[in-house]
């Protein structure tokens, strides 16, 4: 009698272990995902069947303390090729350890600056795109991360629902534009308000450049190639520069992506055109804005060569 209780004791052990097992498993599987930190022993990877988008669980990355947290794989690519890679994801309290947008849960290839929008804040399940060339490399290692190569951040992040397509060529000659003139710059620099405005005068040279610039692409190619550009007035002022300490104050995707994103994710352009006024506070009316400056939401020029 003793034996046989201690059988079943023993058998209700084993189970109970195997299922702690089986949840600790499920937990930390990340399916072949390397995990990579900036400070080491700082964020949480878990895998997460309570929040999550779809039928699998969710990866999520805990941030308590302002870390850069990645898990990424290395996957083949065709030289030349672009890409496309796709996720869900969910925030919850992410901050940024800097005023700029481009820190927070993104997609982004390791090692180098190549990276989706992030997101930051408390949002609900969203759907996040990093668009890519291959150039040169036959491999690359795609992350899905909390934080930046530009900074840090705390908070929680959920991924789900991973996609990568390579593109296909298209032959179509139609391209989309869109050229965003800021009205406004107000921002402190060496603890002094700095503000400059786009004149009347500024908008009508700049929209008159616009229309020749739609009647010179299709008179040049030969109508191998249609400019359809789309033009913003954007009253909201830019409030961050960024600096170089070669070349100064200038405007970079993470200054503006907050401002203008709803409007690029609601239409399918190729090319995006930031027109701003810089130069001296003083004779800034005398400065003519010969400098337009070319964007894509993830920093890059990116002209469209395929469809999916």
């Amino acid at each position: 009698m003793k034996n046989k209780i201690s059988n079943i004791l023993l058998w209700i052990i084993i189970i109970i272990a195997l299922i702690f097992a089986f949840k600790f498993y499920k937990t930390n599987n990340f399916n072949d995902f390397v995990r990579s930190e900036a400070t080491l022993h700082t964020s949480k990877f878990k895998r997460d069947n309570e929040i999550k988008y779809s039928k699998t669980d969710s990866y999520k990355i805990i941030s308590n303390e302002v870390n850069d947290a990645t898990f990424y794989k290395k996957v083949k690519v065709k030289k030349n090729t672009p890409y496309k890679v796709t996720c869900m994801v969910k925030t919850e309290n992410v901050v940024s350890d800097k005023n700029i947008s481009g820190v927070g849960a993104q997609i982004s290839i390791v090692g180098t600056t190549e990276k989706s929008m992030a997101v930051t804040g408390n949002s609900d399940w969203q759907k996040i795109e990093m668009i890519f060339n291959s150039k040169n490399r036959e491999e690359v290692d795609i992350g899905f991360r909390l934080g930046g190569y530009l900074g840090k951040c705390t908070g929680t992040a959920w991924f789900s629902d991973f996609t990568m397509e390579a593109g296909v060529l298209d032959d179509s000659n139609n391209w989309n534009f869109a050229c965003f003139i800021f009205e406004d710059i107000d921002v402190v620099i060496d603890n002094k308000q700095i503000k400059i405005s786009t004149t009347d005068q500024d908008i009508i040279d700049i929209k008159d450049t616009i229309s020749r610039f739609q009647t010179s692409v299709r008179d040049m190619s030969n109508r191998k190639m249609i400019a359809n550009c789309d033009t913003y007035i954007v009253k909201q002022p830019i409030t961050k520069l960024s600096y170089d300490e070669e070349f100064g104050y200038y405007v970079a995707a993470e200054d503006i992506e907050n401002i203008i994103k709803d409007t690029v994710n609601q239409n399918e352009y190729d090319h995006i055109f930031v027109v701003i006024r810089l130069g001296d506070e003083k004779h800034q009316k005398d400065i003519e804005i010969n400098d337009w400056i070319g964007l894509r939401l993830n920093g890059l020029l990116w002209n469209r060569v395929f469809k999916y």
